[in-house]
């Protein structure tokens, strides 16, 4: 079984199915994660023209450029506590996806799905209010739309508290939930790894919220605890 996350920004795919991740894992599913924007603010991105508020020193540039590398390698980290070692980073410019064509994040995707041949595909939630977020939803329905002899049989998405939450006043409705019991503490653990990301509580990216999320999902579907997902859509031959 393959499956392909498509996250915009490092430490989305933990937030938003980081115990689902290992639950694959731990099964020995074949696990792809790819990020398509570093999650850096203000940064300029080397492939894509960014606005005028971009334009920033070098030095500043260079401090960007740093924060970007450790940001990898903290994803990485991460990738490897959920079991995961084929991690790929995009460079599509960050909170400004939406500068950038549908059909050319599109082609990437269909480039990425191509060569994984993924059987199920995860990406952000239609509600966000995270821009790339949006975009990489867009994208992903077009990549994945239903051809002859395609592979992919189901595609979710999933939340990422901090930006799903808050918006109003559609908001994300789940209709499958992941048993992650076994696995919220790698979860946790993952996220801890990104320690510039990782926020106090009562910030929704705290380790606290991230376990009273869980324990709320569970709430609602028997489970101690649980991630929520929504199917966007099934194939059955």
């Amino acid at each position: 079984m393959n499956i392909l996350v498509l996250a915009a920004h490092p430490d989305d795919e933990v937030l938003g199915m980081g115990g689902t991740i290992k639950k694959f894992t731990k099964k020995g599913y074949s696990v792809k994660i790819v990020i398509f924007a570093t999650g850096i603010s203000a940064r300029r991105s080397s492939n894509y023209k960014n606005t005028e508020n971009y334009n920033v020193g070098k030095k500043i540039i260079s401090q960007m450029n740093k924060q970007i590398e450790k940001l990898k390698i903290d994803a990485k980290s991460a990738s490897k506590i959920l079991g995961v070692s084929d991690i790929e980073f995009l460079d599509f410019p960050d909170n400004e996806m939406d500068l950038v064509s549908n059909l050319e994040i599109t082609k990437r995707i269909e480039k990425i799905i191509k060569k994984f041949q993924p059987d199920q595909v995860f990406t952000h939630s239609y509600f966000d209010v995270n821009v790339d977020h949006r975009m990489l939803y867009f994208a992903t329905l077009a990549a994945t739309r239903p051809k002859l002899g395609t592979k992919i049989k189901k595609v979710y998405s999933f939340e990422v508290p901090s930006s799903t939450e808050w918006s109003f006043p559609s908001q994300f409705s789940p209709n499958f939930f992941v048993n992650i019991d076994n696995e919220i503490k790698s979860k946790i653990q993952a996220l801890k790894k990104y320690k510039t990301e990782i926020k106090s509580f009562p910030h929704p990216r705290s380790a606290i919220a991230l376990d009273a999320i869980a324990k709320r999902w569970g709430s609602v579907s028997g489970f101690k605890n649980a991630e929520a997902f929504s199917l966007i859509r099934e194939l059955n031959n």
